[in-house]
C-alpha cells in the first residue's frame, strides 16, 4: 500500500547530492511511491500519475520553483478529482521558508522518515492548512487573462534587489548557505548605514506604489517588501495576532531608512510587528494586493516577476490547501 508519493526535481541544486541518498532510502520503503521530473513542465502528469496511487501524503523534494510549479498545478489541475491529500515539503533548497513553516528543518531525509511515520497512522493533529498567493498582471486595469501562478512567500522592492544580489553575486561562490545569507546582510547594511553605491552592493530600491484594496495604499522607496500566507517571516519572527484587517496575505513593508529597518528586525524578534505603530514600518492584512511603479520586481518563491508603466502585479489569496506539519 502507497502511503506517501515523493514528487522529486533531480535538477534542484539540493538534489546534486541528495538524490542518491532518496533513492536508497525509497528503495527500501515500498511504501513511497517515487517520481522523478526531467523538466517543471511534466510536474502536471506527474501529479495525474501519482493520484492513480491514492497517497496519503504527497511529498514535494526540490527547489523553491520546484515547490511553487507543485502547488500551483496541484492547485490549477483537479488531478486528484477532488480535495489533494496533505502536502509535505523536504527542506531542500537555499532559503527552505516553506519548508520551515511547516517544521520541516535539517537532513531531509530526517524529514521523509517524520513524514512516513506519520502517514502509518492518523494524520488529523498534523494537518494545518495555508492560503496561497496567487499572482496575475493587470495592464491598464485589464487582466492578462493567464493562469495565476500561486506561491506562499513573496519579496519586492529592495528585498527583490538584495534577494537577487544573493542568487547572481554570492551563492556562486560556493560558500554555506548561512554564510552566503549573512554576507548578503551585511552588504544590505553597508549600502543603508553608510550609504556606500558600488557594483558590488545590491542596487538601490526604486518607488513603488502598495495597495491594500479598500485599506489604502502606501508609496515610497522600501528596503524590504513582504507578502506572504505563512505563519513566519522573516528571521523567525511572527506578525503579532490581532491585526486590524482580516485576509490571508500578510503584508509587510519597510521604507528605506537604517533606523525603521532595525524596528521591524527587533519588533519582529519578539514577535509584536503589527501590535504598535512604527514609524518607517507597515504592517498590514488583505485579501488583495496591488503592486505598482516604473521599475518594479517581485520574487515569488523564487520565479521573478515585472510590473512597469501601466502594468500591475495583483496578488489575490486562494482557498486553503491542506499541508502536513511536522513538528510535533
Amino acid at each position: 500500500m502507497v502511503r506517501v508519493a515523493l514528487l522529486s526535481n533531480p535538477r534542484s541544486t539540493g538534489n546534486r547530492s541528495l538524490l542518491p541518498r532518496v533513492r536508497s532510502f525509497c528503495a527500501a520503503h515500498p511504501e513511497i511511491f517515487h517520481y522523478e521530473v526531467e523538466k517543471i513542465e511534466q510536474i502536471d502528469a506527474a501529479l495525474r500519475t501519482i493520484a492513480r496511487v491514492r497517497p496519503r501524503v504527497l511529498v514535494i523534494n526540490g527547489g523553491d520553483g520546484t515547490v511553487q510549479s507543485t502547488l500551483t498545478e496541484l492547485y490549477h489541475g483537479n488531478q486528484f478529482d477532488g480535495a489533494p491529500p496533505p502536502v509535505a515539503v523536504l527542506p531542500n533548497g537555499k532559503t527552505n521558508l516553506i519548508a520551515l513553516d511547516l517544521g520541516a528543518t535539517g537532513d531531509p531525509i530526517v524529514a521523509l522518515e517524520r513524514v512516513l511515520k506519520l502517514a502509518q497512522g492518523p494524520l488529523d493533529d498534523h494537518i494545518v492548512t495555508r492560503e496561497l498567493i496567487a499572482l496575475t498582471h493587470e495592464e491598464n486595469g485589464v487582466g492578462d487573462g493567464l493562469k495565476p501562478v500561486l506561491g506562499m512567500f513573496l519579496g519586492g522592492a529592495g528585498l527583490t534587489d538584495v534577494m537577487l544580489y544573493c542568487r547572481n553575486k554570492i551563492y556562486p561562490l560556493g560558500l554555506p548557505n548561512w554564510l552566503s545569507h549573512f554576507l548578503t546582510l551585511l552588504a544590505l547594511l553597508v549600502t543603508m548605514f553608510l550609504g556606500v553605491r558600488a557594483r558590488f552592493l545590491p542596487d538601490r530600491p526604486s518607488p513603488v506604489n502598495v495597495s491594500l484594496i479598500r485599506q489604502g495604499e502606501i508609496q515610497g522607496r522600501f528596503a524590504v517588501l513582504i507578502v506572504t500566507t505563512l505563519r513566519k517571516m522573516l528571521i523567525g519572527s511572527k506578525i503579532a495576532p490581532g491585526l486590524p484587517h482580516s485576509g490571508a496575505l500578510q503584508l509587510m513593508a519597510v521604507e528605506q531608512n537604517p533606523i525603521a529597518l532595525l524596528r521591524a528586525i527587533v519588533a519582529g524578534l519578539f514577535g509584536k510587528l503589527g501590535s504598535t505603530f512604527m514609524t518607517g514600518v507597515h504592517v498590514g492584512r488583505g485579501d488583495e494586493i496591488r503592486i505598482e511603479g516604473e521599475r518594479s520586481s517581485v520574487i515569488l518563491d523564487g520565479e521573478i516577476f515585472s510590473a512597469g508603466r501601466g502594468r500591475s502585479i495583483v496578488l489575490r489569496q486562494t482557498d486553503p490547501l491542506p499541508f502536513l506539519r511536522l513538528a510535533a
